[in-house]
């Protein structure tokens, strides 16, 4: 299963990157927001976090009616090779997904929020759906069964498009996405460190060192 980083500060992304944790890059337009200082332009950040990673980088169009959509893709695909263009799950973002399939642009089908979305979004060419966990928890859904749920579509028809689980808000939607088999994470820097810590590891580790320090008082490593 393969691990992008959800967020547009370039800080994290790097210092994630340097962990060799992140396969890819997803972006909103929130994020992008959030990431805009020092009078950066989106231009700016997006060309940057293109650069800055190797895998692909999901950018956000920003209108609701598909002649717009394409336009901005284009401008999008257009930064970055890695370039992949986030397409809302409506009506004209399916007309959009088609035409840009033409044109072999890759789409990553964002806000979805049923298994049947999913379907019509893949049966349109797009190479990534991603379905909103946290926010179908939000409303006391259980958002990952919608995972098992695409999951089982997708392996049914042999459908290649990648299910990404988005809006992920804590190491268990990670886990069970790897349970389910999806393809792609979408974490949050702090999700992201946490899964690499457990309270046993910290007290191993604790413990290990003060036993050195019998060995080695100043904790070198004498060789």
């Amino acid at each position: 299963m393969k691990i992008f980083i959800d967020t547009a500060n370039i800080d994290e992304i790097r210092e994630a990157n340097d962990y060799g944790l992140i396969d890819g890059v997803t972006t909103n337009p929130t994020l992008i927001s959030k990431a805009q200082k020092n009078g950066k332009s989106f231009s700016d950040i997006a060309s940057e976090i293109l650069r800055t990673v190797n895998g692909p980088v999901s950018l956000e169009v920003v209108s609701e009616k598909s002649d717009e959509m394409v336009q901005q893709a284009l401008k999008l695909h257009n930064l970055g090779s890695n370039a992949v263009i986030k397409i809302p799950m409506t009506l004209e973002g399916l007309k959009t997904m088609k035409i840009l399939k033409e044109k072999s642009i890759s789409v990553n089908t964002t806000l979805v929020f049923n298994p049947v979305q999913a379907l019509l979004a893949a049966k349109n060419g797009a190479s990534y759906v991603s379905p909103f966990v946290g926010r179908l928890d939000d409303i006391g859904e259980d958002g990952m069964s919608i995972i098992n749920q695409i999951k089982t579509i997708f392996t049914n028809y042999n459908i290649s498009t990648e299910i990404l689980v988005a809006s992920v808000r804590n190491p268990v939607h990670v886990l069970r996405a790897a349970i389910i088999g999806a393809d792609v994470v979408t974490v949050p820097f702090d999700v992201i460190k946490k899964l690499t810590t457990h309270p046993k590891t910290d007290e191993g580790l604790s413990r290990f060192m003060d036993d050195w320090k019998k060995v080695s008082p100043d904790g070198s490593l004498p060789l």
